[in-house]
């Protein structure tokens, strides 16, 4: 049986849409006897925080089975660096964009920009709160507070997570936990990464845990959904420029944080 390595990239905002296909990879991989190791090559600036955990777990779960190492690209960032705490050894670029340990949960109120605009929206509702987050009115003090809350007990919940997979103390990561980012070096020094390195270097530490040689190491990907497959040359082309160039940055910038907090 010829043993291998995998290499598996993760680029963009983490999603549930996003994050499920390499959910299921990863799942695939732990189970595949020929793959000895795998590669976490990620650059992220993170996103919902239950597509953050899910992520995580896929990545903990397959470094229980076989050695996970995670190579952080330009950023590794809030759910991204999250996600990078599932593997056995995390790298980083020494100008890498490292952190952001923190929560948040936009919510905009677009009511009054309507209302300018000549739009009227009634809300139809049963429930005191039901149109708090809508993002069409202010929260009430009494919201905000309530909002507050859920956001504390995930930040909580993250700073956990950080010192358990760092091997530190809350109370030590907390100081770290201001949701600012440092560089891969500054990251190394406050011990949120082990080694400095490229994705090569990586590579090296996960054929000395597995004993693969690095060369024998393939590239593996989720399938690419049947639009994407239908589409060739200059329209796919086409196609992924709209979509990363759009809906992402529609996405990011406004309804990201609707559904839930963002890591």
């Amino acid at each position: 049986m010829r043993e291998l390595l995998a290499h598996v990239q993760f680029r963009g905002t983490i999603r549930e849409r996003s994050v499920e296909p390499f959910r299921r990879l990863l799942k695939v991989l732990r189970e595949k006897r020929r793959v000895r190791g795998v590669l976490l090559d990620i650059s992220s600036g993170g996103g919902e925080s239950i597509a953050s955990t899910d992520l995580f777990l896929a990545v903990k779960r397959l470094d229980q089975v076989k050695p996970v190492v995670a190579s952080i690209g330009s950023i590794g960032a809030s759910g991204a660096y999250m996600a990078a705490l599932g593997a056995r050894r995390i790298f980083a670029y020494p100008d890498s964009t490292v952190g952001s340990i923190g929560v948040v949960h936009p919510h905009l109120a677009v009511g009054p920009l309507l209302g300018k605009l000549g739009i009227d929206v009634e809300m139809i509702h049963q429930g005191r709160h039901k149109d708090a987050y809508q993002g069409i009115r202010a929260l009430t003090e009494e919201e905000r507070a309530k909002l507050q809350t859920v956001v504390d007990e995930n930040y909580r919940s993250f700073v956990g997570l950080v010192a358990q997979e760092r091997k530190k103390t809350y109370d030590q990561i907390l100081p770290l936990a201001t949701g600012e980012f440092w560089s891969g070096r500054r990251a190394l020094e406050l011990g949120l990464v082990d080694e400095l390195g490229d994705r090569d270097a990586a590579l090296e530490v996960l054929s000395g845990l597995t004993g693969v040689p690095s060369r024998k190491t393939i590239a593996v990907a989720p399938p690419r959904p049947f639009f994407e497959r239908m589409l060739s040359g200059s329209m796919n082309q086409l196609a992924g420029h709209l979509r990363s160039g759009f809906e992402e940055s529609l996405e990011d910038a406004l309804l990201g944080g609707w559904g839930g907090g963002r890591f």
